[in-house]
């Protein structure tokens, strides 16, 4: 564990210093799970790759800003992409072209692993979870913030933050439940 935070840190300092190889090691790494986040909030595929390519550019942007700020990248990062899928959202619901469901996202590698009725089952329950609840699980399970990054971007206390997820991840497994009866 020790040496995961040492490789951290040394990968921050070197995105600091802009270190082309720290950078794509990052963008690599975060790509598949901001894509993800970006797909499930907005109507379409290419949108969804629009926002993630602004965020990721208005990152190398601002980065020192969140040394500043004492922000990791990765929390910095989503919460530029969050303002920015939340832009574009009410882009959508001006034009009157807001879709209600999110679309499928089939190209993370544990899509193909789950049967398609149990995905369908989750995504059913997930959809019963309020907003909040949703962008809860998401930031927390999906992008893998810690509870404190995630509380910065929500507005919220770390200690809420955890409370908000154990509800939501109770709601959700009851859910669940009642799909697969």
């Amino acid at each position: 564990m020790l040496q995961t935070l040492r490789v951290q840190e040394d990968e921050r300092t070197r995105l600091y210093r802009g270190d082309p190889d720290a950078w794509e090691a990052f963008y690599l790494r975060m790509y598949p799970l901001l894509l993800s986040y970006a797909q499930r909030r907005l109507s379409g595929h290419d949108d969804a790759k629009e926002a993630v390519a602004e965020a990721m550019a208005r990152l190398v942007a601002t980065l020192t800003r969140a040394q500043d700020r004492s922000s990791s990248p990765e929390a910095w990062v989503f919460g530029i992409l969050r303002h920015i899928v939340t832009d574009g959202q009410r882009h959508m619901y001006r034009r009157q072209r807001y879709q209600h469901e999110y679309p499928l996202v089939v190209d993370e590698p544990w899509v193909a692993l789950v049967e398609t009725e149990e995905r369908e089952s989750m995504r059913r329950a997930f959809a019963q979870l309020s907003p909040k609840e949703q962008e809860v699980l998401e930031l927390r399970v999906i992008a893998r913030l810690s509870s404190e990054e995630t509380a910065l971007l929500l507005q919220l206390s770390p200690g809420a933050v955890r409370m908000a997820q154990a509800r939501a991840l109770r709601r959700l497994r009851r859910f669940h439940e009642r799909e697969g009866q």
